[in-house]
């Protein structure tokens, strides 16, 4: 029986507010710097996922990086011209490799809308950033499902059908007091230098 082949996870732009600098706390959990007691403003969420091939294997040490606006819509970055509050309790970024199963898990807050220009506002999204030496890297960024703003979202829109469907995550059963989104990300392998029999670069 042939393997069902999935397709890559669309990819996006990166965006203007990739940080400039970072916290010395990188970790999973986004709403806690560190061992500060404060905890980031907004409702906390769970972020579930796995990185795998198009032949749905599973891809151990996958690098994972999230970035997003907090709760207000602002992000940690000096060139955000948005005048919500920036929330110093909120990490903004963060970084972590899958496990064994291509999974990662993420702890953060349900980004808030912000807007892009006059007239387009941007829906709640987390942007991602994909790497590892044996695949295609990607960014590309997140949505959240059936928020109104999706459907008037300038890059969303300018994709496909099936496109929109792959970039958006979905919900799953509430853990505690945390709604719980899972994503699932798809890479291409690097294809092969026909001249070597190893990998490109």
């Amino acid at each position: 029986m042939a393997k069902k082949n999935f397709p890559v996870t669309p990819a996006e732009i990166e965006g203007p507010f990739y940080p400039m600098s970072r916290l010395s706390d990188q970790d999973h959990d986004l709403t806690r710097i560190g061992d500060r007691q404060a905890l980031a403003q907004g409702r906390h969420i769970l972020l579930t996922g796995t990185v795998t091939d198009t032949q749905g294997g599973p891809i151990r040490g996958a690098q994972v990086e999230i970035w997003q606006a907090n709760a207000a819509g602002r992000y940690q970055h000096p060139y955000d011209p948005n005048p919500a509050p920036i929330d110093p309790d909120f990490q903004g970024y963060a970084v972590v490799l899958t496990d064994a199963e291509g999974a990662f898990l993420f702890r953060t807050v349900f980004p808030g809308a912000y807007p892009a220009t006059v007239n387009w506002v941007r829906p709640p999204h987390i942007h991602f950033k994909v790497a590892h030496p044996d695949y295609m890297p990607l960014t590309t960024q997140m949505y959240f499902p059936n928020h109104p703003l999706n459907a008037s979202d300038l890059l969303l829109n300018d994709k496909s059908e099936q496109e929109r469907a792959l970039m958006i995550a979905r919900p799953k059963a509430s853990a505690g007091d945390l709604k719980v989104f899972e994503y699932f990300i798809v890479l291409k392998k690097m294809p092969m230098d026909s001249s070597s029999g190893a990998h490109g670069k």
